[in-house]
């Protein structure tokens, strides 16, 4: 059911790239429909910005559907919102009430530079992905899958381990910019699986080394990454990625 339109004061980062300093602006919008997304109220603001021939607020999007996490928004205090389970292209306008003022920021973590506004490098993921969040060994036609027998528990787990979308939201609530939630889930996802087995200490050993070479801090068990999750990513995967790591270790 569709309300009234709404008027909304934005406080928005804005800062030119990672050396210079930002600041947040203020921004007021008249007109907003309580039934368009977070990131349709911002095209709006860039509309707007760009016919007064200012400089529109630079922000990651690319599906819009919840699926690709490039819509990492930090809003009011969370990343992504103050709903759980959803991304900021998920999030809409009547989750807010006529008269709010919104403190929009991107990402914090020393590991995640702005590049401009509300855009962060993530690239540190990549690179994390790249040391082992792969399978390298032959594991033959789709057909073959079926001769594998996999218990269903484990192929549970795997499969929503695999559901992260690598959005960095888990970094972006811990204290410490911990991505332990994230490598984790990388880990488990190929640990669970007979595919992934061949290379799991090596996987272990060398993501989370890169990890560290980042510059992500540790995890200390507060749990603010799990609820802020998008997809509800569970703590279990980080015990799991530590028993991996130590298993790794002490197969040297």
């Amino acid at each position: 059911m569709s309300h009234g339109n709404m008027k909304i004061t934005l406080k928005v980062w804005r800062q030119k790239n990672s050396k210079n300093n930002g600041q947040l602006v203020t921004y007021q919008l008249n007109d907003i429909s309580p039934d368009m997304s977070f990131l349709e109220m911002f095209d709006v603001l860039n509309e707007q910005l760009i016919v007064k021939g200012e400089d529109p607020v630079a922000f990651d999007h690319d599906c819009r559907e919840g699926i690709c996490g490039a819509c990492s928004m930090f809003i009011n205090g969370r990343p992504h919102g103050p709903k759980n389970k959803v991304t900021t292209c998920q999030l809409h306008m009547r989750s807010f009430k006529d008269g709010d003022t919104i403190v929009v920021e991107p990402w914090r973590a020393a590991a995640f530079p702005v590049i401009k506004d509300l855009t962060v490098d993530r690239s540190a993921f990549d690179r994390i992905i790249a040391k082992g969040g792969y399978i390298s060994v032959n594991t033959g036609n789709a057909q073959d899958a079926n001769s594998l027998p996999i218990p269903k528990v484990d192929a549970d787990k795997a499969f929503e381990a695999a559901a992260c979308i690598g959005c960095g939201a888990c970094v972006a609530t811990c204290k410490n910019s911990s991505a332990m939630l994230f490598v984790s889930a990388k880990i488990s996802q190929l640990a669970l699986l007979p595919q992934g087995k061949v290379e799991r200490v090596a996987r272990a050993k060398n993501m989370v080394a890169q990890m560290d070479a980042e510059g992500f801090g540790n995890c200390t068990n507060t749990g603010a990454c799990e609820v802020e999750c998008p997809k509800g990513i569970s703590l279990e995967n980080i015990a799991r990625m530590n028993r991996e790591f130590y298993v790794a270790n002490l197969k040297d």
